[in-house]
């Protein structure tokens, strides 16, 4: 019987360290995912300032993207 004791608690000890491993994970993943969020956040408005302060670049930038995408995506074929 004591060696079901120790194997029963050996097992809750294991259960437990893993859940508490799963609970900071999850929690350093939220904190990221918010990191990353405010990071796209703070992009796309810098993003959208160069854009509406350089729309002829902007376009021309993104003509070239395409065509290039196009021509690289379309190469091995």
């Amino acid at each position: 019987m004591d060696t079901l004791d120790k194997a029963s608690h050996y097992a809750h000890d294991t259960f437990d360290k893993i859940a508490q491993a799963a609970n900071q994970t999850a929690e350093t993943l939220g904190e990221k995912s918010e990191e990353l969020l405010n990071a796209e956040r703070k992009l796309m408005k810098s993003t959208r300032h160069v854009v509406r302060d350089n729309p002829i670049t902007a376009l021309g930038i993104a003509a070239t993207a395409g065509f290039l995408l196009s021509r690289l995506l379309t190469h091995g074929r």
